[in-house]
């Protein structure tokens, strides 16, 4: 039975084994050179975003234990989604942080905001 397969790359025939997936060294060099590019360019954009957390975090939390109305950090290009670590309290709020900087989302008065801490030595 001939299958007829083509190379993820090139769409030239594929020859050899079944599992194999480019005609030739250089196809698969090409694929694997594209997937590290989408690769780097996914951990630049996490490490960008979290940088950016990371300054807005520092910037509006300078007494380490702070209140902020979400909407004022989102408009600055806050993401929450993009954290390092999270830390559950007795209570179970779980405060997300960014490296030495925490958050926990919270409705005070009808309006979300942001309880802003500084990692605590008893946070372990």
């Amino acid at each position: 039975m001939n299958m007829n397969r083509t190379c993820q790359v090139c769409g030239a025939t594929v020859k050899g084994r079944r599992d194999k997936k480019f005609c030739s060294i250089k196809c698969k060099s090409i694929a694997q050179y594209e997937n590290r590019q989408i690769n780097e360019k996914f951990y630049l954009k996490v490490d960008r975003q979290l940088k950016i957390n990371r300054e807005l975090l520092k910037r509006y939390n300078k007494s380490g234990f702070t209140t902020i109305r979400k909407k004022e950090l989102i408009d600055q290009g806050f993401d929450a989604k993009f954290f390092t670590h999270y830390w559950k309290n007795s209570k179970g709020d779980v405060y997300l942080f960014v490296y030495e900087y925490g958050f926990l989302s919270k409705i005070e008065k009808g309006k979300d905001k942001y309880l802003l801490v500084t990692w605590q030595a008893y946070m372990k």
